[in-house]
């Protein structure tokens, strides 16, 4: 019986030295992810950030306009700038989309911010007046049988 308690002891102790080996190994893996050098695919980008970027848009996804920072350290806190982008209101609509958030999200307070807020997105996006939709393009169209 001795003999089987020091094997079952000397296995556990294999497995933990295994899964602190693992952990480390994780750790490590992030941690050069995180810090690594570039990688093939930036290393063809210029030493100029802004040379690859397109000039009106910033590396947020927002168009780079009066109040961007702002609308960046406000909306981008809580969710991606996707989900305030693919939106077009008036202003009255993004008050009023900021009132509910406020309401029922817990957003905070914008003070001062919230008019530099208002007029960047109302500005920037802003319902388009384009009728209908548009004509649909590069379509290789065929014949039904």
């Amino acid at each position: 019986m001795s003999d089987k308690n020091t094997t079952e002891k000397r296995i556990r102790k294999s497995y933990r030295f295994l899964i602190v080996i693992c952990a480390i190994a994780l750790i490590a893996g992030i941690i050069a992810l995180y810090f690594g050098g570039p990688t093939e695919e930036t290393s063809e980008i210029g030493d100029d950030p802004s040379e690859n970027l397109e000039s009106d848009i910033n590396h947020s996804g927002f168009i780079e306009d009066e109040g961007v920072q702002t609308v960046i350290n406000n909306c981008t806190t809580c969710h991606a700038a996707e989900l305030v982008t693919q939106n077009k209101m008036t202003k009255e609509g993004w008050l009023a989309t900021i009132r509910w958030m406020q309401e029922s999200q817990n957003l905070w307070d914008l003070g001062d911010n919230e008019a530099i807020i208002l007029n960047y997105l109302a500005k920037n996006y802003a319902p388009e007046d384009t009728g209908r939709r548009p004509a649909l393009k590069d379509i290789e169209w065929y014949a039904l049988k």
